[in-house]
């Protein structure tokens, strides 16, 4: 019978999904046994007076093991969604396994079936985590001291039992100063993927669907909450959405719960960053309103770096490619001659996004120029007549 199907449905990332159940042969992806349906309906069977009838397809068995991974729901067409319950009694699986689905798929299994919840535990910041981040934030970023006294100020209520919702942090101040970067490092400690949407990038009708929910098929931001594999999620240039978008992250930054007309996100006790160029706290205010001003639990301010301070930029950057370059590469440069023709870049430029492509630039130049001066001279050498 298909009541005693047991639905058990996964919210986390896929490799976990994977993991959770296991490498088993024989089980198909409920979206093959579809195709396989729909592929059935379509057949035809003719007759022909006095010609013996074909043998009948036998009726498949009942499946043991069932699953469908957070992507293939775009891949059934509204109605199958929409009488997803349906679907499952008439192929009556005795195990169903369903990852991130859409939440009214949820909801009508669970006025059908006996449904299990699980969800996947993303790592936790600790206090070890904080040492961590105390002890290595001067070997990722050069300055903004005063921010990491902040960070570690606000990422404390995340190592106490007493979070149960996100700290949401809005990173502010000039481009090219480490804002990313910090988001990075805060997510290297504890592992997983970094979550990251620019939303300078959304300049179009998409970002609606996008936020508020489309068609279930469409990417959702929704989606990507409960595909996501870090606890970290980085809301890069929050600054360039439209005021109108605002109103949809006032539950999520609220109570860490983000939901469209087509998913639900329970983000728990996570880090949200959202980085932009607002240059105070005033203005942060102004063009955001008290509404969302008011959800962020700190401003971090991040200020421009100083002519010493992007030089010791520049020693990084330099020593960092020098490091990945081959021997005979190495050879061709001189890291000192590249960070003094660097180094008058200090008063002019604090983005460090630029300088380290001004760094990859220059230093290719040389390289090229190195090889080519080199195949030049081996040429002549080649071509000159041996002395009589």
């Amino acid at each position: 019978m298909a009541s005693s199907t047991a639905v058990t449905i996964y919210f986390g990332p896929l490799s976990w999904f994977k993991e959770q159940i296991g490498k088993k042969k024989e089980t198909p992806s409920l979206l093959e046994i579809v195709y396989e349906r729909d592929e059935a309906s379509r057949r035809h069977i003719h007759s022909v007076e006095g010609q013996e009838l074909s043998e009948p397809e036998e009726a498949r068995p009942r499946p043991n093991r069932v699953v469908m991974e957070s992507n293939d729901y775009a891949s059934l067409n509204e109605h199958v969604i929409t009488n997803f319950a349906g679907l499952i009694h008439s192929i009556s699986p005795k195990q169903l396994h369903l990852h991130n689905p859409p939440a009214h798929v949820q909801a009508h299994l669970e006025r059908t079936f006996s449904v299990k919840v699980e969800r996947y535990q993303y790592p936790m910041v600790t206090r070890d985590t904080l040492v961590r981040f105390r002890d290595g934030f001067a070997d990722h970023l050069v300055g903004q001291a005063a921010v990491k006294e902040q960070l570690l100020a606000a990422l404390y209520p995340l190592t106490t039992n007493r979070r149960t919702k996100p700290v949401v942090l809005m990173f502010y101040g000039p481009s090219g100063v480490g804002k990313t970067e910090t988001a990075q490092f805060a997510n290297d400690l504890l592992g997983g993927t970094l979550l990251r949407k620019q939303f300078s990038m959304f300049h179009n009708d998409k970002f609606a669907s996008y936020v508020f929910g489309g068609a279930h098929s469409e990417a959702s931001f929704a989606r990507d909450l409960l595909d996501r594999e870090s606890g970290v999620i980085l809301i890069d240039e929050f600054d360039k959405a439209n005021a109108v978008f605002h109103s949809a992250f006032y539950q999520l930054f609220d109570g860490g719960v983000f939901e469209d007309k087509n998913y639900s996100a329970q983000l728990g006790p996570s880090l949200i960053i959202c980085t932009s160029n607002y240059a105070s706290e005033d203005e942060i205010r102004k063009v955001l309103g008290d509404a969302l001003y008011s959800r962020f639990d700190a401003l971090v301010q991040f200020k421009p770096l100083s002519t010493d301070e992007v030089r010791q930029v520049i020693d990084r950057l330099v020593d960092n490619r020098f490091s990945k370059l081959e021997a005979d590469e190495r050879e061709y440069l001189d890291a000192s001659g590249i960070k003094a023709l660097l180094y008058p870049l200090a008063s002019q430029s604090g983005n460090v996004r630029k300088l380290g492509k001004l760094t990859d630039e220059l230093m290719s130049l040389h390289l090229v120029r190195a090889v080519l001066n080199e195949s030049a001279n081996n040429s002549a050498s080649g071509n000159q007549e041996p002395a009589a």
